[in-house]
């Protein structure tokens, strides 16, 4: 999936477009490694390849390329969770694909979740940035909602199961989880929060 974000202001050549992802692409892995207050315009330019100009160009500020960031964070996160693999992450089935293809992998382990990270410092440290932060985790939780959603139409969930529960509960095990398996080094803490968190689900399994 290629794609930078926010929308640009104005419209911008073939050649804008991707000078423009380049940059949002090279300081999103600054700022995962470094935090944003820790990454400076000059790193990204670096980077990015590109020159001061360009920089300031699609992104006049510090801010505005913070949250062009964010916003390619979600779409990057929304976009793993719509591996043809897991399809509309409507079964019990997919949701343990889903769960098992974090606990394999790395990722968690380098810097925690790539949106996570990066919107628990500028909530604290940006305020202005909070819409783009809720607005990325409500675009994340919509998928498991609408997964959720349709299971309980189908009968596989009892009727007092809330798919808005259950999705803010996924969403605080993967959280938590990643956390912690960055600071012990190791996979455990995210498969226990994910796993403990889909056995909950499943135990709104309608009898069959």
């Amino acid at each position: 999936m290629t794609t930078t974000g926010q929308a640009p202001t104005r419209k911008l050549t073939a050649k804008g477009l991707a000078t423009r992802e380049r940059i949002v692409r090279a300081a999103a892995e600054l700022i995962y490694e470094h935090g944003a207050q820790n990454t400076s315009n000059e790193q990204v330019r670096e980077a990015a390849g590109v020159s001061g100009s360009q920089l300031t160009r699609h992104f006049p500020t510090k801010e505005s390329l913070v949250r062009a960031v964010l916003a390619w964070q979600a779409d990057s996160i929304v976009a793993r969770h719509q591996a043809p693999e897991l399809g509309e992450l409507d079964s019990f089935a997919a949701l343990r694909r889903w769960a098992d293809s974090y606990i394999a992998s790395q990722d968690m382990l380098r810097g925690g979740c790539t949106f996570g990270s990066l919107a628990a410092e500028v909530v604290k440290t940006e305020p202005t940035h909070r819409d783009a932060v809720a607005d990325g985790f409500e675009r994340w939780q919509a998928l498991f909602r609408r997964g959720l959603g349709r299971m309980r139409e189908r009968g596989e969930l009892r009727p007092e199961a809330d798919p808005a529960a259950l999705a803010h509960l996924l969403a605080a095990a993967f959280q938590g989880g990643a956390l912690l398996d960055q600071a012990a080094g190791e996979s455990t803490p995210l498969r226990d929060a994910l796993y403990g968190a889909l056995d909950y689900i499943e135990s709104f399994a309608a009898a069959r």
